[in-house]
C-alpha cells in the first residue's frame, strides 16, 4: 500500500469491549479515542466491515493540516486485535504507517507517554496480535500504567481499574494523550515526539 497523502489515518484504541473493562487500565487505549471522538463530535458506530467501533471525522486546523481519521474501537478483546484492525486498514484504504496504537505500557511510570513507529510488542497481547497480521511499522502511543505493585500478577494488574488516586490525575493524563494523537496526525512524529515524550 503506498502512503498516499490523502489517505486517512487509523487511530485504534486497544482495550477490551464491555461495562466491566471500561475503567481497567488495559483500556486506557478506548479512554483515549473516546475523547478524541468528543472532541470531533463524532459517535461510535458498528463498522461494517469489522468486529470494530468507528467515527470517522477530521482532525486538526483548517488547510493543509487538516487530516481525515478513522478512530477505532476493537470489540474483539485484546488479545485479537490484529484481526479487526487489518479489515479497517484495508476497507479504509490506510497505509500500515498511518496507522496508531494507542494502548497501556507497563514499563513507564504512570501518566508519561512515549510515541514511537515500530518496535516490539513488549509482551503486549493486543500489539502481538496487530503485528502478527500486519507487520511493526505502525505508530505507538505509550500510555504508561507503571508495574504492578508487590507481588500482584500482571494480568491482574491490567484488568484492575485505576485506584483513587490515579483517577484524581486520569483525565488530565488523557486529555494529554488526545493532544499527542492530533499532534502526531497533523504535525508529525518527530514534533510530536519532542512535545509529548517527557
Amino acid at each position: 500500500m503506498t502512503d498516499d497523502a490523502n489517505a486517512p489515518w487509523l487511530i485504534v484504541g486497544l482495550g477490551n469491549p464491555g461495562p466491566e473493562y471500561a475503567g481497567n487500565r488495559h483500556n486506557v487505549g478506548f479512554m483515549v479515542v473516546d475523547l478524541l471522538a468528543e472532541r470531533m463530535g463524532g459517535k461510535f458506530k458498528r463498522a461494517q466491515k469489522a468486529q470494530a467501533q468507528v467515527v470517522e471525522g477530521r482532525m486538526g486546523p483548517p488547510g493543509p493540516a487538516n487530516r481525515r481519521v478513522v478512530l477505532a474501537k476493537p470489540m474483539s478483546y485484546m488479545n485479537l486485535s490484529g484481526g479487526p484492525v487489518t479489515a479497517l486498514r484495508d476497507f479504509y484504504k490506510v497505509p500500515t504507517a498511518r496507522v496508531v496504537a494507542v494502548h497501556d505500557e507497563l514499563d513507564i511510570d504512570y501518566g508519561v507517554l512515549r510515541l514511537k513507529l515500530g518496535g516490539g510488542d513488549n509482551g503486549h497481547n493486543g500489539l502481538k496480535s496487530m503485528t502478527k497480521a500486519m507487520g511493526a511499522e505502525y505508530h505507538r502511543l505509550r500510555f504508561g500504567i507503571g508495574r504492578p505493585p508487590g507481588r500482584m500478577q500482571v494480568a491482574d494488574f491490567v484488568l484492575k481499574d485505576f485506584s483513587s488516586a490515579e483517577r484524581k490525575e486520569l483525565d488530565y493524563f488523557v486529555d494529554r494523550a488526545a493532544d499527542a494523537v492530533e499532534c502526531l496526525v497533523t504535525e508529525g512524529l518527530e514534533r510530536a515526539q519532542s512535545a509529548y515524550n517527557s
